[in-house]
């Protein structure tokens, strides 16, 4: 199947997605559990339960990473190559792919960093593994910089296109991944509606819209930034299939962006309402389901990208 007539194949652009979102919430879990649930948990039964909770989610997003990176090296071998799927998937077509070409060496860095991060997470009673961990896990989201349109731009301009690309990626992992672990605690919080468990929500709440503040405005300085070097002029956005997908990604962000001003002004401040009370339940049970919206718009964004990231740059088509 392919897609706007550029040989762009709707299984490259699905995997991408599931890869680039699995990354992110295997990131944003462990930023979460960094920044967000192990300051905001004051009680040991609440953090143990916090802890096994986030870990669950890294070891899942990390299994679904490794799965959709083999897949995602197994079709990019075949178009190399120019040979159908399964013929490609030799050992003397994967080695080739793998240590001659740009996105080969890049996978086996990543590989790397995704068995680091898996020690990280086994051993994560060790606080040297955490932070082991949570290192891994924003390097093997940064190197997807490599991957892109940013690791084919030469020179100067190269370089600061990589450094845009790689935070916008890790800004996108400790928001947009981070979402997965905070709809889940607030979920929980719903469910026991007590004290200990209400204040966790509110400070977790309070917490995460800091961090997204710092992410949001990291995505727009270096989204801009990505959009002057891809795009390079107003006229090119507007007629090129790349300008207009570019403009969809922006109309996204910015109704992900109306949610979390509506989380942060109107519903975190009122799970200050007493505990179980009509008012801080219904406040608990919006931000749930708004927290799942963004997640769901969230991922519309990363099958964006993931489409993004084979077309050729609105730039070069002009």
């Amino acid at each position: 199947m392919d897609w706007f007539g550029a040989g762009v194949s709707a299984p490259l652009i699905v995997i991408r997605a599931i890869h680039f979102g699995a990354t992110a919430v295997t990131a944003g879990a462990l930023i979460f559990r960094v920044i967000v649930a192990r300051p905001a948990s004051h009680s040991p039964a609440i953090a143990k339960l916090l802890r096994t909770q986030t870990l669950w989610v890294a070891w899942v997003s990390l299994a679904i990473t490794v799965a959709s990176g083999v897949v995602w090296l197994s079709i990019e071998a075949a178009s190399m190559s120019g040979q159908p799927l399964r013929e490609a998937l030799t050992p003397g077509v994967l080695l080739t792919v793998l240590n001659e070409t740009q996105f080969g060496l890049v996978s086996e860095i990543r590989a790397g960093l995704a068995i680091v991060l898996a020690a990280g997470l086994a051993l994560n009673r060790f606080a040297p593994a955490n932070w082991l961990a949570l290192a891994a896990a924003l390097g093997l989201t940064a190197a997807i910089a490599w991957t892109g349109h940013a690791g084919s731009t030469p020179g100067a301009i190269g370089d600061l296109h990589l450094a845009a690309d790689a935070l916008h990626l890790c800004a996108a992992a400790g928001w947009i991944g981070g979402l997965v672990p905070l709809a889940l605690l607030l979920a929980a919080a719903s469910r026991q509606q007590e004290v200990a468990w209400a204040s966790l929500a509110r400070d977790a709440a309070r917490r995460f819209s800091t961090l997204g503040i710092a992410g949001v405005a990291t995505l727009t300085a270096t989204g801009t930034l990505n959009a002057w070097i891809l795009v390079g002029s107003f006229h090119a956005l507007v007629v090129t299939d790349y300008g207009w997908l570019l403009m969809l990604k922006i109309a996204v962000f910015v109704v992900m962006l109306v949610f979390a001003a509506v989380n942060r002004f109107w519903l975190t401040p009122r799970l200050a309402f007493a505990p179980g009370c009509a008012a801080q339940l219904k406040a608990l049970g919006q931000l749930t389901r708004n927290s799942t919206i963004e997640i769901v718009l969230g991922f519309i964004i990363f099958t964006i990208v993931g489409l993004l990231g084979t077309l050729h740059p609105a730039i070069h088509l002009l």
